[in-house]
């Protein structure tokens, strides 16, 4: 049976205009369907489907949809809003706008950092639907304009982005030849993005659709790492490097990667700001024999342990904590080898012979696998002429793990904590989000101890040192609360 929502995707689909259209009507139908009636405001929504200038477009570029409802009901607009632009021969284009009277009375949403990111988990995906699309960085940016290289990816909609290229912060194109199953879920995406920032409350029949979409904006912001996936990577690219918050899994993932796939065989090594080039690739050592001078004899470095060892089976090795070392300084010449699809093709020449040979080349079967915390502050990011040579993962917090325990608490401020830095917290922040195993525990009585002990202490030192900038109020909220419930 058809419903609103598939009626909106029917006419956004035909593109129809004028006053045939219907669009408050079909717009209205949501209202007591798929949300709550008191949500159903006069003023929450705009027809203005006429070809032609009209009251609101005086540029005649026709569109409808829902507004902000502190808005006046006609003229210009101010606050985010959810319209669609059809067109005489190529759809319509369904954008998520800013009015051209500015962000309010809608700053909140727009200047919110989880807004932006749920909208370019959107985007993304949209893409993977095979739906074009596009979202600018900052929705409250007003200064920038859609770029011309995106504007070229949607012909027919030339008018569009002139009259409202500083406004438009998503759209996504839908074709009138698009199949109505991907149109309806395209329509309801948006919908269901629009009336969760504006905190509508869906009606019982579709919060399970609801749910689930805002789940898999959730699983985009927080991608899950599998072991399959990260070996696929080593096979194809031979140097990976695992980065993420503490208490990710990183280190565990290492050592589930050499025992399942290289079945034990691997050497662990950790950097550290002492690590030298002698200590990786080669260097000398006192060789003091009894009744004999100080001699010194050449001493193979972990590098060259690992290619020894890899000469006749795969061998994976592990760097731990790879960027609080210089590698620069670490690698010397033997950067020239860490190049993927020249494994085995390349050699240097070593400061000392090993085995009789100065000459040294990566065995095929040698693989290296680092880890990087990203929120320690005290190291510097690794250089772009080691980035290049390595596949970068991200790990992030994995909320899965902590549901299958079965300990409600740490769910609870898992949640808590994972919402302050979703919603609140800069970019750069993001890299302190506390990994899961900070709420892993046998039992509730363990998972208190290590809430207080382990999780306190690392938001008191982000909070202490203002990490969180703008999320500090709510992060402190959220400690508080943490702190009355284990002390």
């Amino acid at each position: 049976m058809k419903d609103a929502v598939d009626s909106l995707s029917e006419l956004i689909a035909s593109a129809k205009q004028g006053t045939d259209a219907n669009a408050r009507g079909v717009l209205s139908k949501l209202f007591g369907e798929r949300y709550h009636k008191r949500h159903l405001a006069k003023t929450a929504m705009r027809d203005a489907l006429a070809l032609g200038a009209t009251q609101e477009d005086d540029q005649g570029v026709p569109f409808a949809g829902l507004i902000n409802p502190d808005n006046p009901e006609s003229g210009p607009y101010g606050g985010t809003s959810l319209v669609w632009f059809p067109t005489r021969d190529h759809g319509s284009l369904l954008a998520l706008v800013v009015g051209t009277r500015g962000l309010s009375p809608d700053e909140g949403i727009l200047t919110r950092p989880g807004h932006r990111r749920r909208v370019s988990a959107l985007r993304r995906m949209l893409a993977a639907r095979g739906v074009e699309s596009w979202s600018k960085p900052d929705p409250a940016n007003l200064g920038v304009v859609v770029p011309k290289t995106v504007s070229e990816r949607f012909p027919g909609f030339e008018r569009v982005f002139a009259r409202y290229g500083r406004e438009l912060y998503c759209v996504a194109h839908i074709s009138p030849s698009e199949r109505p199953s991907i149109v309806r879920e395209v329509v309801s995406a948006f919908l269901d993005l629009y009336s969760y920032e504006r905190g509508w409350e869906v009606m019982a029949a579709f919060r399970t659709e609801r749910d689930s979409f805002l789940e898999e904006l959730r699983q985009d912001l927080f991608p899950r790492v599998t072991a399959e996936s990260v070996h696929e990577r080593l096979m194809a690219r031979h140097f990976v490097i695992l980065q993420g918050p503490p208490g990710t899994g990183k280190t565990r993932l290492t050592g589930e990667i050499r025992d399942r796939y290289f079945a034990g065989r691997g050497l662990t090594i950790q950097f550290h700001p002492a690590v030298t080039y002698e200590d990786f690739v080669v260097g000398l050592s006192p060789d003091i024999a009894k009744e004999e001078s100080l001699k010194f004899r050449v001493r193979p470095g972990s590098l060259i342990e690992a290619c020894l060892r890899s000469e006749e089976e795969p061998f994976l090795l592990v760097i731990d904590e790879i960027n609080r070392a210089d590698l620069g300084k670490i690698l010397g010449e033997a950067i020239y080898l860490f190049e993927p699809g020249e494994v085995g093709k390349r050699t240097v020449t070593l400061t000392h012979p090993v085995n009789g040979s100065n000459q040294l080349s990566l065995p095929n079967n040698l693989y290296v696998l680092g880890t990087m915390n990203t929120a320690d502050r005290s190291i510097a990011s690794v250089d772009l002429a080691i980035r290049r040579r390595f596949t970068f993962i991200t790990m992030m917090p994995d909320g899965s793990v902590i549901d299958a325990q079965g300990l409600p608490l740490a769910t609870k401020f898992y949640g808590r904590v994972m919402d302050v830095f979703v919603e609140h917290a800069p970019d750069d922040a993001m890299n302190l989000l506390p990994g899961h195993s900070y709420f892993l525990a046998n039992d509730e009585e363990e998972l208190k101890k290590r809430l207080r002990f382990e999780l306190l202490p690392l938001l008191d030192e982000y909070l202490r040192e203002g990490y969180l900038g703008p999320a500090t109020t709510e992060l402190q909220a959220v400690r508080d609360a943490l702190e009355d419930v284990v002390r």
